[in-house]
């Protein structure tokens, strides 16, 4: 047995199966030659490629593989023309800025389909449609953006430069414990837990705690940049549709 995993061995070695010092590199093999003088096949696991916006393209310098995105972020894939992300805690605030951007889009795609469809009412112009369940003036919706959405960005904010300071109980007033607002996940921008993985889609429920899967954490945070991006690029299209008077229903025939 010992001769036969040694001929093996030396076989996998050997230039005809590895094919030379390019090919063992992206295997993750080496030969070594130990003091005995015995020839030995070393695998190890080669590291998963760095995926690129432009796979068909190799080189180009910082513009194609930029070395301050180290593939590491989900979605990464190297696209950075303008150097935004060089200094790191920029690229830690644009990476945040994009999560909740795509967050937001992805909301806004499902209710112009859905308000447009049960309502018969353009998006762009619901706010101001006699007929809308609850019309609100100019000053009431810039008075709610400012009040409401203003103290939750300002959280927000807050909490990305320092984590965890909102999960307190007078950050919360309603709620009777702060534990239900704690980042679960101890990620930025993935608090997971309770309230904000009622479903357990990243996590499961244990004694009555939440205990987060990072394996499907992964998962789920590459889908939702994805799914994030294709979204905000939709409502790109939807506002060049809304000043030719268009929707998107009515682009597609609906």
């Amino acid at each position: 047995m010992a001769a036969t995993s040694g001929a093996v061995l030396n076989g996998l070695g050997s230039p005809f199966l590895c094919g030379g010092k390019r090919s063992r590199a992206l295997l993750g093999a080496r030969v070594t030659t130990p003091a005995s003088g015995t020839r030995k096949l070393v695998v190890v696991a080669a590291a998963a490629p760095k995926k690129s916006w432009i796979p068909g393209v190799r080189g180009g310098g910082n513009f194609i593989n930029p070395e301050w995105l180290d593939g590491s972020l989900p979605g990464d894939y190297g696209f950075d023309p303008l150097g935004l992300g060089k200094d790191p805690a920029f690229l830690r605030w644009y990476r945040e800025a994009e999560l909740i951007h795509g967050r937001w889009a992805m909301t806004a795609v499902v209710g112009i389909f859905v308000g447009q469809a049960w309502s018969g009412v353009p998006w762009f112009e619901a706010g101001a449609d006699p007929g809308a369940i609850a019309p609100f003036s100019f000053g009431s919706l810039l008075g709610t953006q400012l009040i409401l959405m203003g103290w939750v960005e300002s959280k927000r904010w807050v909490d990305f430069f320092n984590p965890q300071s909102q999960s307190v109980e007078w950050a919360t007033p309603w709620s009777k414990t702060a534990e239900n607002f704690a980042n679960s996940t101890g990620e930025q921008g993935y608090p997971g837990g309770k309230f904000f993985d009622p479903l357990c889609l990243a996590g499961t429920i244990q004694n009555g705690l939440y205990i987060p899967d990072y394996d499907k954490l992964e998962r789920l945070k590459l889908a939702e940049i994805k799914h994030a991006r294709i979204a905000m690029l939709a409502m790109l299209i939807f506002y060049f549709e809304a000043g030719q008077g268009k929707t998107p229903l009515g682009a597609l025939g609906l």
